[in-house]
């Protein structure tokens, strides 16, 4: 394969083997790799077992300097030190004696995909990619042409952390003018599918379609169709897994005027502690094909601990979607009827299940809440609150505004119910709370699937003024109103407060951007309008 268009003058290029072929390279060249008794790959990924969002890098260049939301997710990098990481990336691929391209597509649909190449050294990456875009059939790849972005994987050579705006020895650089990103000083995999994430959240609002950081699954038809928005560990990707609905996909979708497309052809599922018992679909799909990542197995029977978290607890496995026995194919469906966002609060203050108003919907995506707990992280000792912008602050491109007008608009026209979950805890806090359980969870998805929610009595909550049904199928009815269950009304009142003004100071930051209407259906921690 010529790849001299992209610097790249290696003779030994293998473009989109089958997955046979990827497992011999990486058994041959990718140290620590082994299967599995079920048949999946384990790999290990390297010093860094998850992204390096402080080492992102978007290019500042003349079309798109006035578009981006620059600060802390979208840290600006001058045209010159890109060309000087994208030489030093190419330079290096040159020296390798083989490379991995994989030709694939972001986006089902065909009006709105994006030709991808990934070119990487380590076939660990092309399998990777091969799962989560979009495997083009023979056809399709012999006609591929030239490619719309390019991923340039050198991710075992260092970046210069001498150079001009690099902070480590690792750079993940994306050029939207030039369309091509350049990843050095990480192994890991996920930079790439989020790397293609963050692009289609630049192109796709151009033509007035939402990319969204969300699952997506169908019941009977294209008229029965959920979105579920939630952060990492508030079971996105658990709950869209439905064995009574097709799956459209489990991360990343856009909702054009057609309905929602999947923007990936694979999932990419946390496996801590994943058992058959509780996510069989998951469980499932860890099969022949399947890369696993960071996982510890026993060296003799080669059966995987997911509880074993001792080289980390971000252990995930990338598989094509077609391992999840009920995923729809193509992943397209309708508008959706039901939104539904999911949280982790660890505080024990939110209801299993609220509804929210259209103002009220829009506060919490433009908030986009979960909570870390105590022992995730060193110095924490209580709840942690934790706000990312759209449900996916770290992917997002343009202002967080952008997308939540979108949002609305698509929400007003086609009439969708919103919901807000919570999967954290109940009956108190962290150390004194429970989490709520997954069947009552699922209870509650089920009967807002149904349309057995639409219809029931509500208390409205008193802080942040969502209405709270009292009944629901499955659920014992105590759980619903979260003040109930804790042994101390006041203690609840005051934990509540506390929780109210940690949104009320987050969202200062999008005030202005803001209609009245959208600030006012934040809480309401003094007994008055905010």
């Amino acid at each position: 394969m010529d790849l001299t268009q992209h610097k790249i003058t290696a003779k030994n290029i293998i473009r989109n083997p089958s997955p046979s072929r990827f497992y011999e390279e990486v058994i041959k060249y990718d140290p620590g790799s082994a299967i599995t008794n079920k048949g999946a790959l384990v790999v290990r990924s390297g010093e860094r077992t998850g992204r390096s969002p402080a080492d992102k890098r978007v290019i500042t260049t003349e079309g798109i300097k006035d578009d981006i939301w620059w600060g802390n997710i979208n840290i600006p990098l001058d045209e010159h030190t890109f060309k000087i990481n994208h030489q030093r990336a190419t330079d290096y691929l040159n020296t390798r004696e083989r490379l991995y391209v994989l030709d694939g597509f972001a986006g089902w649909n065909p009006e709105h995909r994006l030709k991808v190449r990934i070119i990487a050294e380590r076939p660990y990456h092309g399998l990777f990619m091969h799962n989560m875009l979009i495997r083009p059939t023979k056809e399709q790849l012999a006609n591929f042409g030239e490619p719309d972005f390019v991923v340039y994987n050198a991710g075992k050579f260092p970046a210069n952390k001498f150079t001009a705006g690099m902070t480590s020895d690792a750079s993940v650089d994306i050029n939207f003018d030039r369309r091509e990103m350049v990843i050095l000083g990480t192994e890991y995999a996920g930079e790439m599918k989020k790397g293609i994430f963050t692009v289609m959240n630049y192109l796709m609002p151009k033509k007035d379609v939402l990319p969204m950081h969300c699952s997506a699954n169908e019941g009977n038809d294209s008229s029965d169709v959920a979105l579920f928005f939630g952060l990492s560990g508030t079971g996105k990707t658990t709950l869209s897994a439905d064995s009574d609905r097709k799956l459209i996909g489990d991360d990343e979708h856009c909702w054009s005027d057609k309905g929602i497309f999947n923007i990936e052809g694979g999932c990419y599922a946390k496996t801590i502690d994943l058992s058959k018992e509780k996510e069989p679909e998951i469980y499932s799909a860890i099969k022949f094909g399947t890369v696993l990542e960071n996982v510890v197995y026993d060296q003799d029977t080669r059966e995987v601990d997911y509880e074993d978290t001792s080289i980390t607890v971000n252990t995930r496995a990338s598989y094509p979607i077609e391992h999840i026995s009920n995923a729809k194919i193509p992943c397209e469906t309708g508008h959706p009827g039901n939104i539904i966002f999911l949280t982790y609060d660890a505080f024990g203050i939110l209801s299993p299940v609220s509804k929210l108003t259209p103002e009220q919907a829009m506060y919490h995506f433009i908030s986009g809440y979960t909570a870390k707990v105590a022992g995730t992280e060193m110095g924490v000792t209580e709840p942690k609150a934790t706000f990312s912008a759209c449900f996916g602050a770290a992917f997002l491109a343009w202002p967080p505004a952008r997308y939540a007008e979108l949002l609305a608009e698509k929400i007003r026209r086609h009439n969708a119910n919103v919901w807000l979950v919570n999967t954290g805890l109940t009956g108190g806090p962290y150390g004194v709370g429970s989490r709520i359980d997954l069947k009552n969870t699922r209870s509650i998805i089920d009967a807002i699937h149904s349309g057995k929610l639409d219809h029931v009595t509500t208390e409205k909550d008193q802080v942040f003024g969502v209405e709270i049904p009292t009944e629901c199928p499955g659920v014992p009815s105590e759980i619903l109103l979260p003040r109930s269950t804790w042994d101390n009304a006041e203690d609840y009142d005051a934990q509540a407060k506390k929780l109210g003004n940690l949104f009320i100071e987050n969202f200062a930051q999008y005030k202005e951007e803001s209609s009245e209407d959208i600030y006012k259906a934040g809480p309401n921690v003094e007994g008055t309008a905010n």
